[in-house]
C-alpha cells in the first residue's frame, strides 16, 4: 500500500479479520496468564527491558505491553516511515521519557531551538529531568553541540506562531546528534520529518492523531534502537496509553487525511478573509503569500495546515476581547480536533516562558475544524469587530505586567 489515505485506514489493522473482526477489540486486561514460571519470567525480562511481545511470551502486565496500544503504534509508525514507534500517556510523557533515555545514555546537554510548546520548552528550561539545554538558532545550532549533547530539539510548523524550518538543514546541522521533531502541527498527511533527516518524531497524538477532543496520548517514532529505549523508560516510569486512548487514537489515524485535509482547505481560505479586518496587525499562516520564504510547502511540507495565529492591533487587551467574544469557536487550550478552539498562548500553553521567549500578548492562536468556512467566518469577524472597540474590561494587572517587552516580544517572535 503506497498511498497514504489507504495507508491510514489499514495500517494497525493486521490479523483483525483472522480473529472474525471488523474493527480491533478493547481489552481492558491489567494482567495476564504467565504459563509456566520459566516463560512467565522470561517474558517479564523481554518486555520489561525493551523488547517486544515474542511468540507463545506472556504479555504480563498491562504497563509492560497491550495489543491494542501496539496497533496504534504500529499505524502511527507505518504512516511516520518509522521502524517503530512508543505511545505515552500525553505528549509530554512521550517527550519526557526521551530525555529521560537520553539522560540515561550519559548524554543530558541537549540543543534546541524556539519557539516550542510551552510545555517542551519549561520541561527543558526547568532541568527537572536532569538535561541542560542550549537555546539556540538554526545556525548556531551545530557550534552548540558538545561531546556530551544527546538531543536537538525542533518544532515545526512551531507552535503558537507557525514558522517554519527546513529539517534537512537542522539535520545536517545536528551531525552525528540524534534530532527530534515535533510533528504535531503538521502530522505525517502533510510533513514526514526522518524523509528529511530526522531521528525521532514526536507528536501530542491528543491533537490531529485523535481528532476529537476525547482521548489523551503521545507518541515517538523512531529507529528500532530508541525504541527498545523508550519501551524501558516507559515500563519503568509507567507513562502508559489506556486502552481506550489507544483504541480511540488508532480510530482517529483512519480519518486523519480526510480530516487534515479539510481542515486546511478552510483554514486557507480563512486566513486570506482574517487578514482584511482593520483589528488585525499580522495573520501568521504557511500559506499566505511571503510566509515560506524557504520554499518549504511542497518541498518538505504538502501543505500549511490549518493553525492560524493572528496578531492583533490592540495587543494584549484586544486579544482578550477577541477570544471572549467568540461564541462558534470554542476558547479552550488544545487544537487539531473537528470544532474550532482558539487560546491566547502567552496567557495559557506558553505562560510558564521566559519572558524574553514568550509569545506577544496581541497573539490569539486559532485551530481550525470542520465547521463551514462561513459560519466560522461570521463569528471571527464579529470577534474582531468586539476586539477593534477600546473599552475597560478590568484586566488583571499582574497578568498584564506578566507580559514581556515590546522589543523582548519582537525578537523572540523572529527567533528560529
Amino acid at each position: 500500500m503506497s498511498n497514504l489515505e489507504t495507508r491510514a485506514v489499514h495500517a494497525g489493522m493486521e490479523g483483525v479479520r483472522e480473529q472474525g473482526s471488523h474493527v480491533p477489540s478493547i481489552d481492558l486486561s491489567t494482567t495476564n496468564p504467565l504459563g509456566d514460571v520459566e516463560n512467565g519470567g522470561l517474558s517479564y525480562e523481554e518486555l520489561a527491558t525493551g523488547g517486544s511481545l515474542g511468540e507463545g511470551r506472556s504479555a504480563v502486565y498491562q504497563r509492560l505491553w497491550h495489543p491494542g496500544v501496539a496497533r496504534f503504534e504500529s499505524a502511527l509508525a507505518d504512516l511516520e516511515g518509522a521502524e517503530g514507534a512508543v505511545a505515552f500517556a500525553s505528549g509530554m510523557a512521550a517527550l519526557a521519557a526521551t530525555l529521560i533515555a537520553t539522560v540515561s545514555a550519559g548524554t543530558p546537554h541537549v540543543v534546541a531551538v524556539r519557539p516550542l510548546y510551552g510545555g517542551s520548552d519549561h520541561v527543558l528550561e526547568s532541568g527537572l529531568l536532569g538535561t541542560e539545554v542550549t537555546w539556540t538558532h538554526v545556525d548556531g545550532i551545530t557550534s552548540a553541540i558538545r561531546p556530551d549533547t544527546g538531543l536537538v530539539v525542533v518544532e515545526t510548523p512551531a507552535n503558537p506562531t507557525l514558522e517554519l524550518l527546513d529539517l534537512r538543514r537542522v539535520a545536517d546541522a545536528a551531525g552525528r546528534v540524534p534530532l527530534l521533531v515535533d510533528n504535531t502541527f503538521a502530522t505525517p498527511v502533510l510533513q514526514r520529518p526522518i524523509e528529511h533527516g530526522a531521528t525521532l518524531v514526536l507528536h501530542s497524538a491528543t491533537k490531529y492523531l485523535g481528532g476529537h477532543g476525547d482521548a489523551m496520548g503521545g507518541v515517538v517514532a523512531g529507529p528500532t534502537k530508541w525504541v527498545e529505549r523508550l519501551r524501558r523508560v516507559r515500563a519503568l516510569t509507567g507513562g502508559l496509553l489506556h486502552p481506550m486512548g489507544a483504541y480511540l487514537l488508532h480510530r482517529g489515524i483512519r480519518t486523519l487525511p480526510v480530516r487534515v485535509r479539510a481542515q486546511q482547505e478552510t483554514a486557507a481560505a480563512l486566513a486570506v478573509r482574517l487578514e482584511a479586518h482593520p483589528a488585525v496587525a499580522r495573520v501568521r499562516y504557511p500559506g499566505l503569500p511571503g510566509q515560506d520564504p524557504q520554499g518549504l510547502i511542497g518541498r518538505q511540507l504538502a501543505g500549511p495546515g490549518s493553525i492560524i495565529a493572528l496578531e492583533l492591533a490592540g495587543g494584549y487587551d484586544a486579544a482578550c476581547r477577541f477570544t471572549e467574544a467568540c461564541r462558534l469557536v470554542t476558547h479552550a487550550v488544545s487544537l487539531g480536533g473537528v470544532d474550532s478552539l482558539v487560546q491566547h498562548p502567552a496567557s495559557l500553553t506558553h505562560r510558564p516562558v521566559a519572558a524574553h521567549a514568550k509569545p506577544d500578548g496581541g497573539v490569539v492562536r486559532l485551530s481550525i475544524g470542520l465547521e463551514h468556512l462561513d459560519d466560522l467566518t461570521a463569528d471571527l469577524m464579529s470577534a474582531l469587530d468586539a476586539a477593534a472597540e477600546p473599552q475597560d474590561l478590568g484586566r488583571s494587572p499582574a497578568l498584564a505586567a506578566s507580559e514581556p517587552a515590546a522589543a523582548e516580544r519582537s525578537a523572540s517572535v523572529d527567533a528560529g
